[in-house]
């Protein structure tokens, strides 16, 4: 090879470094700006083509999930119509009981609200604290 017959006695790397001290190419003024520029477009670009791709799938889901309630109700139409009759009856009888509660539920926190009171506060912490892990970072940035 050229580069190891001429590496002998290091000329090679002597010869290299000369050139090298010799060429100089001027950097233009806002190198950094237009690199620094570039970089964020890139990342732009990687961030915008996820999300592309995030409602293209989400799109697809939707055609897909519709495609299939229609394909469901158009051979299957008795049996869809029981299957919401029964979770409309389900529905009411659990609507009916609840109702039938609310007193008693009233009469239970207006006794022991400080320690309700508390639950609350908790159980809101929790879930900022879920969000802010789950979507912080997001939620800062936008």
């Amino acid at each position: 090879m050229l580069a190891d017959r001429l590496n002998t006695d290091d000329k090679f790397d002597k010869m290299l470094g000369r050139a090298l001290r010799s060429f100089s190419e001027p950097v233009p003024t806002d190198f950094t700006e237009t690199m620094l520029r570039r970089i964020r477009q890139a990342e732009e670009q990687k961030i915008l083509a996820r999300v592309i791709l995030q409602e293209r799938l989400a799109l697809a889901g939707c055609i897909v999930f519709g495609a299939a309630a229609i394909v469901a109700v158009a051979a299957f139409p008795d049996t869809i119509a029981a299957v919401f009759q029964s979770a409309a009856g389900s529905f009411t009888e659990r609507g009916g009981a609840l109702v039938d509660r609310i007193p008693q539920t009233i009469e239970t926190v207006r006794g022991q609200w400080q320690l309700y009171t508390v639950f609350a506060a908790m159980a809101g912490f929790a879930v900022y604290s879920l969000v802010d892990l789950l979507a912080g970072d997001r939620l800062r940035t936008a």
